[in-house]
């Protein structure tokens, strides 16, 4: 009989960056947690977390402007913009996706989940 290999599951879990009122709409912010370097980003009332370091130069993306109607955001240095629903890259120099991770607001607190 043929061994059955199951993958297994990442273990994820939650880590409180902020408040909801700590960041003001279309502002982004840096949060170095637990050896990540993340963006938050917040469009709305909506709250997105990307990888912090531009894909194309260790950059980070936090310094960059929040473009809300496209939920992107671009590069401060070269001008590479990220879909913050997936980390796509929408413009070059960039080509590589960064990181995305969920967000939840549970109250008044700000959480985003990493695994």
């Amino acid at each position: 009989m043929a061994e059955m290999r199951v993958p297994l599951e990442r273990a994820v879990h939650r880590i409180r960056l902020c408040s909801v009122d700590e960041l003001a709409p279309g502002e982004a912010r840096r949060f170095d947690v637990e050896g990540l370097r993340l963006a938050l980003i917040r469009i709305g009332d909506d709250y997105y977390a990307i990888g912090d370091r531009c894909s194309h130069e260790d950059f980070s993306l936090a310094d960059g402007e929040v473009w809300s109607e496209e939920f992107e955001i671009e590069c401060a240095k070269h001008g590479s913009t990220f879909d913050l629903r997936t980390g796509q890259p929408c413009s070059l120099p960039a080509t590589k996706p960064v990181p995305v991770y969920d967000v939840r607001i549970e109250g008044t607190a700000v959480w985003v989940e990493v695994g």
